[in-house]
């Protein structure tokens, strides 16, 4: 059996005992959404486009006017006057007059077209077609893009460039979006000193808690420090009880089996439900899951490639849960290089 099915089976545990949605709402600037998730549909306030309008340069005629130009019999039009990006409306003409547009130029609604300019043989204020166009050529309709009232956004949806984009056009300004979940996050080991002290043998620095930090931002999550606890039970349950209070999820690193017990294991009972006891899978054992107070706790590897590995398999499905993200299971990869 490949490693794949028990780490999928893990994953779908662990991430259907994990609350849906349940950060609350805050509100954002446009400009400052990017990357966040979207917590409510977003409706569209109005048509988009919100009127007609030309897409290219040329001048607007009636359609049946052009039907029957041909090479051998072109078609005159009588240009009667023009109308620019800004306008609020296109000045009416008649049948075999025109309009001289501009790209983004309001339009009529009906059987109009666009004649193209370098399709247009144009003499003073008159122009010759030869051959016809059907209508609505080269006319954006309102609405064509959005209706009013329809999703623009989706719930759950990590917003991206072009969603700002869009919401823009629509001259949404603020919106609702999920706050980012507060994952505390632990080191764990006797022999584990802060990162920035001097090295002496038998000790590590402690990288995990940056690297698993940095992980948890890019994921949409707000790191808090947990700091490095040592390989005492009872401190820990103690310390992470606390950290429960006001945390949204526990992230720890190291310490699955420390002092001959099943350290990690028995500090999750200790604190819910352990759901995910080690994984049948390469270096699988340090993955523990579980959940207290209904929230995730993600128990990872101590060595530092393991430890991202885990948390992107575990701890990006938890806080895809917590902000209501759609989006599948992580796939697993092999673990990153140091």
């Amino acid at each position: 059996m490949s490693d794949t099915s028990p780490l999928l089976a893990a994953q779908e545990k662990f991430a259907a005992a994990v609350p849906l949605r349940v950060v609350a709402a805050e509100m954002a600037n446009l400009p400052d959404a990017l990357g966040r998730t979207l917590f409510a549909d977003i409706g569209a306030p109005t048509d988009l486009p919100s009127y007609h309008r030309a897409i290219v340069e040329g001048f607007v005629v009636h359609s049946d006017d052009t039907r029957a130009a041909t090479d051998a019999a072109p078609v005159s039009f009588q240009i009667v006057g023009s109308v620019k990006p800004g306008d609020e409306q296109c000045p009416l003409f008649a049948r075999g007059q025109a309009v001289e547009v501009a790209t983004g130029s309001v339009l009529p609604g009906g059987p109009y077209s666009i004649v193209r300019m370098w399709e247009a043989k144009r003499e003073g204020q008159h122009f010759t077609i030869s051959r016809p166009f059907p209508p609505r050529f080269f006319i954006e309709d309102q609405g064509c893009d959005l209706k009013q009232g329809s999703v623009v956004v989706a719930a759950g949806k990590l917003l991206e460039p072009l969603d700002l984009g869009n919401l823009a056009a629509l001259g949404i300004a603020r919106l609702s979006v999920a706050r980012a979940p507060r994952v505390t996050v632990y080191s764990c080991g006797d022999e584990v000193i802060p990162y920035e002290q001097a090295m002496r043998p038998g000790l590590i620095r402690d990288s995990n808690s940056v690297m698993l930090s940095a992980a948890v931002r890019a994921a949409g999550g707000e790191p808090l420090a947990g700091g490095i606890m040592r390989d005492d039970f009872d401190a820990f349950v103690q310390a992470a009880l606390r950290a429960l209070a006001h945390s949204d999820m526990l992230l720890i690193s190291g310490g699955t089996a420390a002092g001959g017990r099943d350290f990690i294991s028995d500090l999750v009972r200790a604190l819910g439900d352990l759901l995910v006891d080690g994984v049948p899978m390469r270096s699988g054992r340090p993955l523990i899951m579980g959940v207290a107070q209904g929230k995730p706790i993600v128990c990872v590897a101590g060595h530092p490639p393991e430890a991202l590995r885990g948390f992107n398999l575990f701890g990006v499905a938890a806080l895809n849960r917590l902000l209501g993200r759609n989006a599948p299971l992580p796939l697993d990869a092999p673990p990153p290089a140091q």
